[in-house]
């Protein structure tokens, strides 16, 4: 009996295929543009990760001091996504060692108001969250 691990098995549903990210068993419905914009952006941590380009940050080493919370693995994981998906462009440079730098597409930042708009959000949100949860006994 072979026992997988969850990186294993992660590493296998996004990168088996180059050319596709995952095979989705549910397919996709083009005419909705909500399920087209989560499948694109929502993540735990995408909405940071332009966030923190758009404000300047473009090195992998400095996209995790500014997220502090992500893991390197996820950080290039996430980072490819978005590359896959043209809202963030790699532009690696022939040094050693290599010098990898990332920017936002024209058509990332078409998404920036959104990213912006649910940040905000969620900082309005806090304080109500944290009455909740203190109420709850888990904060």
């Amino acid at each position: 009996m072979v026992i997988l691990s969850i990186d294993l098995v992660n590493y296998l549903y996004f990168y088996a295929n180059e050319s596709v990210m995952y095979q989705r068993k549910i397919p996709l419905d083009f005419e909705c543009g909500t399920g087209i914009a989560l499948e694109v952006i929502l993540s735990k941590w995408k909405f940071c990760i332009l966030q923190e380009i758009s404000k300047g940050i473009s090195r992998p080493k400095d996209l995790m001091e500014a997220i502090p919370d992500i893991t390197k693995r996820v950080l290039h994981e996430q980072l490819k996504q978005l590359e896959f998906h043209g809202i963030v462009s790699k532009q690696i440079y022939p040094e050693v060692p290599p010098k990898v730098e990332y920017a936002i597409t024209s058509i990332g930042r078409e998404a920036l108001p959104i990213v912006q708009a649910v940040n905000q959000w969620g900082l309005d949100f806090a304080p109500h969250l944290k009455t909740l949860l203190g109420k709850a006994g888990k904060t």
